[in-house]
């Protein structure tokens, strides 16, 4: 249970810390807070309030409810939370996102027909909001929970890149669950990745590959979940590993996000450092002004690993 309260919590973490410097330069948060336990890294910034996050855990929100109140998967439901949502003019939103949801067509076809159109849909910006899904379908087994993450995704991303960065997303969480290594995992993981999408993240995900060697923008699927990783791999504990998400800049508030949710699953909930969580909130637009805190963050995970 407390590894499913780490994701949940972990990401939003994650994402509160990383969203006022995002699109920022590399370095700029340990140049601001150069001492890890220092404090007040929830600074807030750049139009978020100190601890709030953002589309990020707004949309996992929903997911995780969506999954809870209909008993599973339904994604009729999980789009319409969606659509409902982006029209209440949340203060950010992907803009590939946001056509999906404002083009006016049905829920099983608003994204093929925007991947048909625009032929770009690999952003990040399904795996961001991955971490309640990820709980929930944890003890589904590999197949299932895989699927799970590529169907959810398909909702806003016509590209089977970004469903298989969420599937791979899921089996890492379920992975740390059965007390696993995520990373000893990873070619097995590789092995259950279409094939079409195998070599990519193989690259990314592959011991020695680090974010200066991103070909893309962090806001591309592939180098957001493989700097997640190498942040996972190359730190020691929950703080440091959200820390480097946020000094690699760019897609900020989402890779840090990522990492939140994967390294609150490897330490577990316990690890997440305290003074971080008082100013913690989660509002939800378009649902009556309701604004999560982490008090309603841990007993979502709780019900979702319940389930």
């Amino acid at each position: 249970m407390r590894r499913a309260v780490g994701v949940v919590v972990g990401a939003a973490v994650g994402d509160a810390l990383g969203a006022p410097f995002e699109f920022g330069a590399a370095g700029a948060f340990s140049a601001r807070f150069p001492v890890a336990g220092g404090g007040g890294e929830m600074c807030g910034g750049g139009g978020w309030e100190p601890g709030e996050a953002t589309d990020d855990t707004q949309m996992a929100v929903l997911v995780g409810e969506s999954l809870l109140e209909r008993g599973g998967l339904d994604l009729p439901d999980v789009f319409e939370r969606f659509r409902r949502w982006a029209a209440a003019e949340p203060k950010d939103i992907g803009l590939q996102t946001e056509d999906v949801l404002t083009n006016g067509a049905a829920w099983d076809l608003a994204a093929a027909l925007h991947f048909r159109v625009n032929r770009r849909a690999a952003g990040n910006g399904a795996l961001m909001r991955a971490s309640t899904s990820a709980v929930y379908f944890a003890a589904a087994g590999r197949e299932a929970a895989m699927e799970a993450g590529r169907r959810i995704s398909a909702l806003t991303h016509g590209d089977g890149a970004a469903w298989e960065g969420t599937a791979i997303h899921h089996e890492l969480v379920r992975v740390m669950f059965e007390d696993g290594d995520p990373l000893a995992a990873l070619p097995g993981v590789l092995d259950a990745v279409a094939p079409a999408h195998r070599e990519r993240y193989a690259t990314v995900l592959a011991p020695d590959w680090h974010p200066g060697l991103a070909t893309e923008f962090n806001g591309a699927v592939w180098p957001c979940l493989g700097s997640a990783v190498w942040a996972l791999r190359t730190t020691d504990s929950f703080e440091d590993a959200v820390r480097a998400a946020v000094d690699l800049g760019g897609d900020t508030d989402t890779v840090a996000a990522v990492t939140g949710g994967l390294a609150g699953a490897y330490y577990g909930a316990d690890a997440i450092p305290e003074r971080w969580l008082p100013e913690l909130h989660v509002p939800l637009p378009g649902f009556g002004g309701r604004v999560l805190d982490a008090a309603d963050l841990v007993r979502l995970a709780e019900r979702l690993a319940g389930a």
